[in-house]
């Protein structure tokens, strides 16, 4: 099968094409051919931070871990799924699973679900990382309910985007940041209040937008460096989640304001084969918020599949709304 491949760690441009055998299905695995996967953030890390965090798989290596496709064969003890289902999620390119920048994958049945049918699979491919995460953020973790005021930083990316969303449709006020007015526009066209966090600072957009009261729940997507600017934001006793808190981070306002901090790391089922049934929970939740018109990707922009590189050197840019996405199967 094709395969885009890593054989050590760097930019972009260390990707190669390369053949490896198809994988089989095992024990409570399906053989999916992909049709499409995603990048995230986290694939930018396993291509290019080395041995630092857990997570990273040890180069000659296929990445990617989203995808959408189709059931070839259907492993032992599997109930539930069928040769020619649909399925959608994030399964591989982390530790010792094979990744999604391949024509084929062996699943963790309880790592996927059915794909919504109201997308195609390049839509789907979208959504399984960065719907889990933000699911995990708001409902798991802070516990969101209708009528709170939740912030989210980073609202036009992948993870943001969706947020935006399933935060409005559960009945919350959303306030989003970002910067540039294509990203803003963005927001605001889904239905948040957009805040430029380059034109104003976060002790005045709470002075505006709160009456210096803080929000109730805060959503960092962007991590490290911001998270001292998500404490700041949130109300007394409020919550705060991030996507991002490796090094060193001042906590200061969190003790000063009577913060409980998140962290999420939807990886863990990936690395430690922890809490995956809940992954596939999640999906199948996302699925039906999408069918039923509730919940839509916005899909940046596409790239075949021998143009991975040129796949992560957009998300790279930061210039991307939304997911970029690579088509492995037309």
């Amino acid at each position: 099968m094709r395969v885009q491949i890593i054989r050590g760690n760097g930019g972009p441009d260390v990707f190669e094409a390369a053949e490896l055998e198809r994988p089989k299905a095992g024990s409570g695995q399906v053989l999916v051919s992909i049709a499409a996967s995603s990048v995230n953030t986290a694939d930018l890390m396993a291509r290019d931070m080395g041995p630092v965090v857990n997570f990273i798989p040890t180069p000659p290596a296929v990445l990617g871990m989203d995808f959408a496709g189709t059931v070839e064969a259907v492993g032992e003890g599997v109930r539930g799924y069928k040769v020619g289902d649909e399925v959608y999620g994030c399964a591989g390119g982390v530790a010792h699973h094979q990744g999604a920048l391949a024509e084929y994958i062996s699943a963790d049945i309880r790592l996927i679900a059915k794909k919504p049918s109201s997308l195609s699979m390049i839509e789907a491919a979208a959504l399984p990382l960065v719907s889990i995460t933000a699911y995990e953020a708001l409902f798991d973790r802070m516990k969101l309910t209708a009528d709170q005021t939740v912030l989210i930083h980073g609202g036009a990316g992948g993870v943001g985007h969706v947020a935006i969303q399933i935060a409005k449709d559960a009945g919350a006020k959303v306030f989003a940041t970002d910067s540039g007015s294509d990203r803003l526009a963005a927001i605001e066209a889904l239905g948040a209040t957009s805040i430029d966090y380059a034109a104003e600072g976060v002790d005045d957009y709470v002075a505006r937008l709160t009456d210096g009261r803080g929000f109730d729940l805060v959503f960092d997507t962007v991590g490290t460096t911001n998270v001292p600017t998500a404490l700041a934001a949130a109300k007394l006793n409020g919550q705060v989640a991030t996507t991002v808190s490796i090094g060193e981070i001042d906590l200061t306002q969190a003790h000063l304001r009577g913060l409980t901090l998140h962290v999420i790391y939807m990886l863990i089922p990936l690395v430690h084969g922890y809490g995956n049934k809940r992954h596939g929970e999640i999906l199948k939740e996302i699925a039906s918020l999408v069918d039923a018109g509730k919940l839509k990707p916005i899909i940046d922009s596409v790239h075949p599949l021998e143009k991975a590189s040129d796949a992560h050197a957009r998300l790279e840019s930061k210039s991307a709304i939304g997911k970029v996405v690579v088509e492995i199967a037309a």
